[in-house]
C-alpha cells in the first residue's frame, strides 16, 4: 500500500513562526483510494466565515483551493472518484473540511465523535461542530468504541480492515469527545496518525517546549483536558520505546510532516 502525506491546509496562529500544516494521509489500498482526515476543501476557501468559523481569526488559515485534498489528489493524477472512504480523527472544521469535496465518499469516524458531531452538547461543542461542516449530508459510518485486539498497550481498537488492508481506528477521547488515531501497517513499519492528541512533538519530549499560544489553545479547545495530558503521556511512553519500525505523525507538525516525506517521499 502506497502512502502519500499531503498538506491539505497551512495555519499561522500567532506565536508560532512556522505555522501549522494538516497533515492529511493519501493511502493507494488494493479497495480504493482512502484518506486519512481531509483538510480543509474547496467550499472553505469560498466561504470561509460560514464554513470555518470565528476561530479563523485565531488561527488564520490561508485557504488556499490549491491546498485542498482534491486538489492535491489530482496534481498526483489520480481522479477524485477513487476515494472510497474517509477515515477521520474527529470532526473539527480544519479535518473535516474537504469531505465536502467527495461526496460520494463513506466517513469513518468512531460513533462518539458522530455523536458530539450530530447533537452537541454545551458551548465548546457548538463551537466546534458547525452544521455547514455537513450540510452536504456526508455519508457517515460510526465505529463503537470497544475493546479489542490490544495495538501497542492500546485495547480501544476497531479493525478497519474492510476499509485498507492493515487499518485500524483506535479511541483517544480527550481533544474531543470521540476523537482517535488512525492506524496503518504497511508491513515493514506502521504509521500512527494522532491527529490532535498533541500539536508538537516536542511536548512528547523530556524538557521539550512547544510554544505557548499551542499549549493554551489546547487547554481551551479540550473536551476533556485530563485526557489530554494522559494521551501525551502514553504517546510519549510509545515514542521512547520504537524504533524506526513506527512513524509517529500527527495533524498539524509542520515538521513531522517534513520528517515522514523523508521516510516516504512524495511530490506534492
Amino acid at each position: 500500500m502506497k502512502v502519500h502525506h499531503l498538506n491539505c491546509g497551512t495555519m499561522h496562529p500567532p506565536g508560532t513562526p512556522d505555522g501549522l500544516v494538516c497533515h492529511v494521509l493519501l493511502l493507494e489500498a488494493p479497495t480504493g483510494l482512502v484518506l486519512v482526515d481531509s483538510g480543509l476543501g474547496l467550499r472553505d476557501a469560498a466561504d470561509p466565515a460560514t464554513r470555518f468559523g470565528p476561530a479563523r481569526h485565531f488561527v488564520r488559515p490561508v485557504f488556499d483551493p490549491a491546498e485542498a485534498a482534491v486538489s492535491r489528489l489530482t496534481s498526483l493524477g489520480h481522479d477524485p472518484r477513487d476515494v472510497r472512504d474517509i477515515v477521520l480523527t474527529h470532526f473539527d472544521a480544519d479535518h473535516t473540511g474537504g469531505i465536502a469535496d467527495f461526496p460520494w465518499a463513506r466517513v469513518h469516524l468512531t460513533s462518539n465523535e458522530a455523536d458530539a458531531a450530530l447533537h452537541p452538547r454545551g458551548f465548546g461543542e457548538r463551537g466546534r461542530y458547525l452544521p455547514s461542516q455537513r450540510d452536504h449530508d456526508p455519508i457517515l459510518v460510526r465505529h463503537p468504541v470497544e475493546e479489542g485486539e490490544p495495538w501497542r498497550g492500546f485495547t480501544a481498537v476497531t479493525d478497519l480492515g474492510d476499509v485498507a488492508p492493515g487499518l485500524a481506528l483506535i479511541s483517544l477521547p480527550g481533544h474531543s469527545r470521540g476523537h482517535a488515531a488512525v492506524a496503518v501497517d504497511l508491513g515493514d513499519r506502521w504509521i500512527l496518525h494522532a491527529g490532535d492528541a498533541f500539536y508538537r512533538e516536542t511536548q512528547l519530549r523530556p524538557g521539550g517546549r512547544p510554544p505557548r499560544t499551542l499549549t493554551a489553545m489546547e487547554r481551551f479547545i479540550a473536551h476533556d483536558y485530563r485526557r489530554v495530558r494522559a494521551n501525551h503521556e502514553r504517546l510519549a511512553e510509545l515514542l521512547a520505546a520504537s524504533g524506526p519500525e513506527l512513524l509517529l505523525i500527527n495533524a498539524h507538525d509542520p515538521h513531522l510532516l517534513r520528517r515522514a516525506r523523508r521516510v516516504v517521499p512524495v511530490a506534492d
